[in-house]
């Protein structure tokens, strides 16, 4: 058994996470913000799974972009194993109509808030020499495409202080990985926030148009039965990391559609071995470059 912290399971993949890990027999500590009014019938919906199933699953309050929050809700935490950094949004247009302040709230989310959670629970990893975290990038972290250029420098950046903490923290035993999921039948697209200049989104109507039909195509594989966008997905993804040993987890899984993300991974990591042998730090890369995630 394992105890778990998961942010953001107010809903999608960690609500679902959260009910699955537990009855997966982990202490899952399920975390949200507002549990007491906007997201008081999610907190209210895992208590309840909890106490029906016997579970050990609960529910606290935490804002990921608040220091003061991240810190109280981890001091009733005693002992964390797994650290899911899962809390996240997208922000939706052409760049330039979005404000300085919206982007400094996107990267605040997607970036500094899973930073904040790990700077929390790392003092205690450490002094046990053990110790997971996922970090819940995107696809949207590996390549950019119109009208999505904020969200992506979010996850672009997420994918950098990943990769840089797998290698500082290994020597003290703790893995770090990234999960990129693709599009799945979540509410992510339906809670987009939109640029703030309305006058300059007007010149960019090109982009307007891309975002629609890309949104109308993702909506129509949500329809198809065969389409891999079911969120399990992403959830037994992290199941199977948490399964792996120690040292032995690799840096990069994409979960579900990839839209060529995968050739990108691919291509990319011998590339990223080989600068690491160049500045002599490939140990601290652990030996996972050689496995998948699933595999035995």
């Amino acid at each position: 058994m394992k105890k778990i912290l998961i942010t953001g399971c107010s809903s999608g993949f960690g609500l679902s996470a959260a009910k699955y890990l537990a009855e997966k027999g982990h202490h899952v500590y399920a975390t949200m913000r507002n549990t007491g009014n906007k997201n008081s019938k999610p907190a209210q919906e895992l208590t309840d799974f909890a106490s029906l199933k016997g579970l050990k699953l609960d529910v606290i309050e935490m804002d990921v972009t608040s220091d003061s929050s991240v810190h109280k809700a981890v001091k009733q935490i005693p002992e964390i194993d797994v650290l899911i950094n899962n809390a996240g949004g997208g922000w939706g247009g052409a760049v330039e109509a979005f404000s300085s302040q919206q982007c400094l709230d996107q990267l605040d989310l997607n970036i500094v808030g899973p930073l904040r959670v790990s700077k929390a629970v790392l003092p205690g990893m450490r002094s046990r020499k053990t110790g997971l975290i996922i970090m819940v990038s995107s696809i949207a972290g590996r390549f950019a495409f119109p009208g999505f250029g904020v969200y992506h420098a979010s996850k672009w950046g997420l994918e950098g202080l990943g990769e840089s903490m797998r290698y500082e923290l290994s020597p003290h035993g703790v893995d770090v990985v990234l999960v990129e999921p693709g599009p799945f039948s979540t509410n992510f697209f339906g809670n987009m926030v939109p640029a703030s200049s309305e006058e300059v989104t007007e010149a960019y109507k090109h982009v307007t148009e891309f975002n629609e039909g890309f949104g109308n195509n993702v909506m129509a594989l949500f329809e198809d039965d065969e389409a891999p966008t079911d969120p399990m997905i992403v959830v037994k993804t992290f199941e199977a990391l948490i399964n792996l040993p120690s040292g032995q987890r690799p840096l990069r899984t994409i979960a579900g559609l990839d839209f060529g993300a995968q050739q990108i991974n691919d291509a990319v990591e011998p590339l990223r071995i080989a600068a690491l042998e160049g500045m002599e730090v490939a140990h601290l890369d652990g030996p996972s470059k050689d496995v998948k995630v699933g595999e035995s």
